[in-house]
This record gives structure tokens, C-alpha cells and sequence, in this order.
């Protein structure tokens, strides 16, 4: 029998909000107040995410984030500082973390279904772990985890069209061996390996589609719920607007 889950679908999001609403729906989901979701969007301005452990000035060139107008947000999942536009759809999924049995790790079910879907594209993607997607040897797709009370929430991006110079100059290159290695040098961008920029809500249709096949269940659209709001205003406040957040480390 299909498991009934939610996708929720909140479009252009505001940087700070874009971090509460992932958290938001992880405490619901915790609480066992809202099903399995799988959550979409788009950050509505260009934004550093960083990792919850990453020092800034280790990962991202401060000043050159000011000059751009480009938002800093620190998130409470771990991993490594990325940037985002509006050229990247960002996707979460809040689940037990039973719900695939002993044999499969969350990654690798999900980053697997997030490669099926890129593939659906006519091009080859490759789960890589352990959190990444790649075509042609360059991440296409990260993500990170946060776990809290038997629930998972597990988030990433899809690199559709992203401003790669913009990208590099931001983001401070990265040890690889002996050498410095720059962001565009790692990843590449759906846009890139196909030759035209595919449709969003097609790519949304088609990891909504393959999280279907793989978990056996079937989305059903919905909207946040009151509780989820009220979390999500409370944690823009308190937490993801601050600079004593964002900023300290």
C-alpha cells in the first residue's frame, strides 16, 4: 500500500526563511504532526549557505559577499558552505528514519532517486557518496542531513542554471592535495551538460516522481501548517535573521 505523504511547494523563499522552513517541518514531522514531506523551492536572492561547523572566513570571501548583495545563512545541518541563486532548485525531505529499513542509508536512497531524476534529462548521473550527484565526474547535487527524534531531514540543491562566476567569487577555493581548487572546477550545471536550461517544475516533477518509486508513496500537494508557520516566524527572529548566529563562528 502507497504510503500518503505531503509536497509542499513555497516557491521564490527569502533567505532566512529558507533555512526556518526546512526546520520548521523537521519539528512537526518529529512531533508527529505532519506526514512525510518532501519540500521545494528557490531562494529569492543570491545566499551563502553555510554549514553549521564552518568557521566564514575559512569558506567564503566576507567582503565580496557585501559588495554582491549576496545573504550569509548559517543552516544546522552540516557539511560544506554553498552558494545558491535563483538558478538552483533546493529541495528537503523530512522522513522516519526507519522508513527504509536496515540496508539503505537515507543518502544513498535519496541522492539515488536525485540521480534517476537528472538522468530522466537524457544525460548520466551517478550517485556519489556520500551525499553527492554527479555527471560526467562534477557534483551536479549535494546535500547534508539533520536528525532529531526518529526524524530525518535530508537537503540539498540541483545546480540547473547557477551563476558560476558569481559562485567562484564568493566561495574561497578548496584544498585538494597540494593544490587550491575553485567551486566552478568541481561542479557543473544542468544547463551545461544538457545545451538549454530545463524547466524547473520538470525537474521537480521528476525527483517528486522517483522519491515516489523509491519509498512507495504518493505526494500529495498541501500548505505549511499553522504550527509550522508559527516556528518558522519564531526562528527568523530568533535564530536566521541575526548576524550573532550567521556570523558566529
Amino acid at each position: 500500500m502507497l504510503r500518503r505523504w505531503r509536497l509542499v511547494d513555497s516557491g521564490l523563499v527569502h533567505p532566512p526563511e529558507s533555512v526556518a522552513l526546512d526546520e520548521a517541518m523537521l519539528e512537526a514531522h518529529s512531533q508527529g504532526r505532519v506526514p512525510s514531506t518532501l519540500h521545494f523551492y528557490v531562494r529569492a536572492a543570491p545566499t551563502v549557505s553555510v554549514g553549521y561547523f564552518q568557521k566564514l572566513d575559512e569558506s567564503i570571501d566576507v567582503e565580496e559577499c557585501r559588495r554582491r548583495g549576496v545573504a550569509i545563512v548559517r543552516r544546522k545541518s552540516g557539511g560544506s558552505t554553498i552558494y545558491t541563486d535563483r538558478g538552483q532548485l533546493i529541495y528537503g525531505l523530512v522522513m522516519d528514519t526507519s522508513c527504509l529499513g536496515r540496508d539503505e542509508s537515507v543518502f544513498s536512497a535519496v541522492c539515488g532517486s536525485l540521480a534517476k531524476a537528472v538522468s530522466s534529462f537524457g544525460i548520466e548521473a551517478h550517485y556519489r557518496p556520500p551525499n553527492d550527484v554527479e555527471v560526467g565526474g562534477m557534483k551536479v547535487s549535494g546535500s547534508a542531513q539533520l536528525i532529531r527524534s526518529g526524524s530525518v531531514l535530508q537537503h540539498g540543491t540541483v545546480l540547473v542554471d547557477t551563476d558560476l562566476e558569481a559562485m567562484d567569487a564568493v566561495l574561497k577555493p578548496a584544498a585538494q592535495g597540494e593544490s587550491l581548487v575553485r567551486p566552478s572546477e568541481r561542479v557543473t550545471t544542468l544547463a551545461k551538460v544538457i545545451g538549454r536550461t530545463p524547466d524547473i517544475d520538470a525537474v521537480k516533477g521528476a525527483i517528486a516522481r522517483e522519491i515516489e518509486l523509491r519509498c512507495d508513496a504518493r505526494f500529495e500537494a498541501a500548505a505549511l501548517t499553522d504550527f509550522e508557520a508559527k516556528i518558522v516566524q519564531e526562528l527568523v527572529v530568533q535564530r536566521y535573521s541575526r548576524d550573532d548566529w550567521n556570523s558566529k563562528y
